[in-house]
């Protein structure tokens, strides 16, 4: 009986622990792509693509650490993005749509001021799932591959709501590569840079 009382106050213990260092909770908003680079060889591809607007959707923790204030937050994000970008050929040139999703893993460094206000640093590790360019001229388009990048941003917390703000810049190329009727098959980079707006809900 006493191994079970004492099993129960470690549970009920460590449960409490647990509760006041770590929280989780879901998140979701919108991303604006801007400033991306697309190229692709013999300039079928090529020049800065136009950003348009994407959304996101995940889940997070955040773990707190001894220094007050300080919070390591990981988080899982599934982000589908748009762009638009200029398709050439010998004899002409238009503007097609490219859209891609990718799952982000931002692993951010935090500190909260006057309880309610934060701002967060951090390396985002990404993978590219799938990718679509809307010509027929396309017959296939291969986008997946990892990259890294970074988040910097901030918001707020109102009780169980956040608001936040970032900006993303990626690092690293992601090497996708197409089937053109016009010049055979092209490898382009599509990195990303992107503003996003969050909101987000704490259990």
């Amino acid at each position: 009986m006493k191994k079970l009382i004492l099993a129960l106050c470690l549970i009920f213990g460590v449960t409490q622990l647990a509760d006041a260092q770590i929280h989780f909770g879901i998140k979701g908003g919108i991303n604006y792509n801007s400033d991306s680079f697309i190229d692709s060889a013999d300039n079928i591809i090529n020049g800065n693509a136009e950003g348009r607007t994407g959304y996101h959707a995940g889940i997070w923790l955040r773990f707190k650490l001894p220094v007050v204030g300080l919070y390591i937050r990981p988080e899982l994000v599934y982000t589908s993005l748009k762009s638009e970008v200029d398709f050439r050929t010998a004899t002409s040139s238009q503007k097609v749509g490219y859209d891609f999703q990718k799952i982000d893993i931002p692993v951010l460094l935090g500190k909260k001021f006057f309880k309610i206000a934060y701002v967060h640093i951090g390396p985002s590790f990404q993978y590219l799932l799938d990718g679509d360019l809307d010509i027929d001229a396309v017959s296939n388009l291969k986008s997946d591959g990892f990259t890294l990048g970074m988040q910097l941003g901030g918001g707020i917390e109102l009780g169980k709501f956040g608001i936040d703000a970032r900006w993303e810049r990626g690092f690293s190329d992601i090497e996708s590569n197409f089937i053109s009727n016009v010049a055979g098959t092209q490898n382009f980079d599509t990195r990303v840079n992107q503003i996003i707006f969050g909101l987000s809900y704490r259990f």
